[in-house]
């Protein structure tokens, strides 16, 4: 096969990925996107929270903490222009004995000098005010108004489209094997053909390790860790106002309860260091031990059902920072050890790297004027935001748990980024992922995906 060549390679298309895509489009290069799965978003950046942060609780001075604010501004920024909910609920902190009560202090003044300066404290009178449904043990808590909720899938998508319409280009089922260095460019041969670039990015997630291994000895190790989440009927999501965080150990922020943008509540996650890199498997008693664990938080939570279950792998290292920095003599830059803030961060890291290319390399860019910028349209999934089933001519309702249509799944696959299997096809509708798990509309969606595939096909042989 033929060496197809680039100025940059993006290797993973997580949200990290998929950012920095977006950015290195947007300053007038052209990179390729390769992704071992067959759609973005296949490995860490599937499963999450959804949180956008604030960074109150960030490593102080750290460069986690400054990726995160400026990630969460520029999202604030620009999430509009894309069509991309940003659902403002608060959170907070609760403590639920003494010992948490006197370590709410210090989170609060942790906070304040992140320059998070609107968090305080609380009692729990005026908690009960604002969350009476919580059990009534509850002592007090940190209230931290800017906090967020977002669309874990859509943004990256938004990311990745937008620098698709800029003239870049990915591949999906294409796992980076090996590498050489040779003549100022990378040859990477690949399961789907050889590649060449002059810089690559190793945005690699859980494999970003191995990854790294290609360019030089990684000062890190990849320890997956796993977390399980609940995912409660609709109706539940009336039991909470804002996000119910704990107060948080070493080794984890802890189990929280979050509405989602799709209108569910999510209880979780948990957080158990493994070492496979793939197996996002649940654990039943594990997912029993979270249910009594919301139901200690919010007693009427055992009246609602859980619809749901999902996990996530973390790209946990043994360090607490990230793991960004350079290979200057071998045109090679590694972004690992993204955690669970790598959503809220991903449009600050791809600045950073963006940065350090000029910086490092000396690349000269010319960035893409402000009134030539194309901003994709996402779909809108927001539960909060008028959807397509909502329209008179909206057509055929092929979920009903989630009021999916027709026209909405057909859209998917007419975009400039179409899923390539079911999964992607779900994160982009929501079809499939309600109530009954697929059960009524499996095989409707099945034959609008078989058909749009063939069209897809035709359109390639053409």
């Amino acid at each position: 096969m033929e060496k197809q060549v680039f100025d940059t390679i993006v290797i993973g298309g997580g949200v990290v990925g998929c950012a920095i895509m977006r950015r290195l489009s947007l300053e007038g290069l052209k990179p390729l996107l390769l992704e071992k799965g067959d759609d973005i978003l296949s490995g860490a950046s599937k499963a999450n929270s959804a949180i956008l942060h604030t960074g109150f609780d960030a490593p102080e001075g750290s460069l986690e903490h400054e990726l995160v604010q400026k990630g969460y501004k520029e999202y604030e920024s620009i999430h509009k222009k894309f069509n991309l909910p940003l659902l403002k609920r608060s959170a907070h902190i609760v403590a639920w004995n003494n010992e948490q009560l006197e370590k709410l202090p210090e989170i609060t003044a942790k906070a304040h000098r992140n320059n998070v300066k609107d968090v305080h404290i609380i009692n729990n009178e005026a908690l009960f005010e604002k969350e009476p449904n919580l059990a009534k043990h509850a002592l007090g808590a940190v209230c931290i108004p800017g906090e967020s909720i977002i669309d874990p899938w859509s943004a990256p998508l938004a990311y990745l489209t937008q620098a698709v319409e800029h003239g870049s280009e990915y591949r999906f089922n294409t796992e980076v094997l090996k590498g050489e260095f040779k003549d100022s460019h990378w040859t990477l041969q690949t399961t789907n053909g050889v590649y060449k670039a002059e810089y690559i990015i190793n945005a690699a997630g859980n494999f970003g390790d191995k990854i790294q291994a290609i360019c030089d000895e990684p000062p890190f190790t990849i320890k997956p860790r796993k977390g399980q989440f609940l995912v409660y009927d609709k109706a539940a999501s009336e039991l909470i106002n804002s996000i119910i965080l704990p107060v948080p150990s070493k080794i984890t922020k802890g189990v929280l309860l979050s509405h989602t943008v799709f209108g569910n509540m999510i209880l979780g996650p948990t957080a158990q260091e493994q070492e496979s890199r793939t197996e996002a498997t649940v654990e039943n008693e594990i997912l029993k031990q979270l249910i009594e664990k919301g139901a200690e938080m919010l007693p009427d939570l055992k009246e609602y059902i859980v619809t749901s279950t999902y996990a996530g792998l973390r790209p946990a290292t043994e360090h607490s920072e990230y793991q960004i920095y350079p290979v200057k003599d071998k045109n090679w830059i590694c972004v690992g050890g993204i955690r669970s803030t790598g959503l809220t961060s991903a449009l600050g890291i791809a600045s950073y790297v963006s940065e350090l290319m000029k910086e490092t390399f000396a690349i000269r860019t010319k960035a893409v004027p402000e009134e030539k910028i194309i901003w994709p349209q996402m779909p809108s999934l927001c539960e909060e935001i008028p959807r397509d089933y909502t329209k008179p001519d909206s057509g055929e309702i092929v979920c009903h748990c989630e009021h999916v249509t027709k026209s909405e799944i057909e859209a998917a696959f007419d975009s400039a980024v179409p899923p390539e299997g079911i999964k992607g096809l779900k994160r982009r509708t929501r079809a499939m992922m309600g109530r009954c798990n697929g059960f009524n509309c499996a095989h409707r969606v099945t034959q609008i995906l078989s058909k749009a595939a063939q069209n897809n096909s035709d359109k390639k042989g053409q």
